[in-house]
């Protein structure tokens, strides 16, 4: 009965410790924190985890460790605030993926994102083409920040009263180089016609073409490799 009663007072002790060592060390949402802060997160709580199964380990050892692991970020927290040219190293930098609506294919590459993903990001900003975007930003925590182009931003369709219209989502048909033949098919379209449209903007094969997205009554919209 004394182990269970030892395991529970090193559980309980070993919450109060940590929530109070979070609050100090102010930590932001989840969403909002670096690759730093979130390894940082991991280690304080599996400091608490090892040392419930570790038999050998006392609450005050378990208090120890979280003190030290808790000091340490908060100096280097401290550093980031203090000295500009350290948050670049501890915190990481921006990474510009379209510059002046160009994709920034090497700064995608260097991220190890793909186009795919590229575009998850986007839509979760509500821009669901890419020929919006006039520049496009990763962050540090991993969410991106949209620069829409001049006239895709405010005023809305309402305040100029325009009339509504159906839309049409814009369609990925070139991803890498690659054709994808299947989106090509749905939306009755063929190579002839994709090929005659790269054509037109002096693009002589589909494997030059990084992205290329296709919307109703729009021409095709494509970036090339840098």
């Amino acid at each position: 009965m004394s182990s269970w009663l030892h395991l529970s007072v090193e559980l309980i002790v070993g919450y109060i410790y940590l929530f109070i060592v979070i609050k100090f060390l102010g930590k932001t949402q989840i969403s909002q924190i670096t690759p730093f802060d979130f390894v940082s997160a991991l280690v304080l709580g599996n400091l608490v985890g090892d040392a419930v199964y570790d038999h050998e380990t006392h609450v005050g050892k378990i208090l120890f460790a979280i003190t030290i692991w808790g000091g340490l970020i908060y100096i280097t927290e401290r550093l980031t605030q203090k000295f500009r040219k350290a948050r670049g190293v501890l915190e990481g930098t921006a990474s510009l993926l379209i510059k002046e609506g160009k994709l920034a294919w090497s700064e995608l590459k260097k991220n190890r994102l793909d186009v795919d993903q590229l575009r998850q990001l986007l839509r979760a900003k509500d821009v669901f083409s890419m020929r919006d975007v006039q520049y496009a930003w990763l962050e540090s925590d991993g969410t991106v920040s949209v620069k829409k182009k001049f006239l895709q931003e405010a005023p809305s369709r309402t305040d100029l009263q325009i009339p509504e219209q159906d839309e049409c989502l814009p369609v990925l048909l070139i991803s890498d180089g690659e054709v994808l033949e299947e989106n090509l098919q749905h939306y009755q379209l063929d190579k002839a016609w994709l090929q005659e449209q790269l054509r037109l903007q002096n693009i002589r094969d589909a494997k030059e073409v990084c992205y290329a997205e296709w919307t109703k009554g729009q021409d095709l919209f494509i970036q090339t490799y840098e």
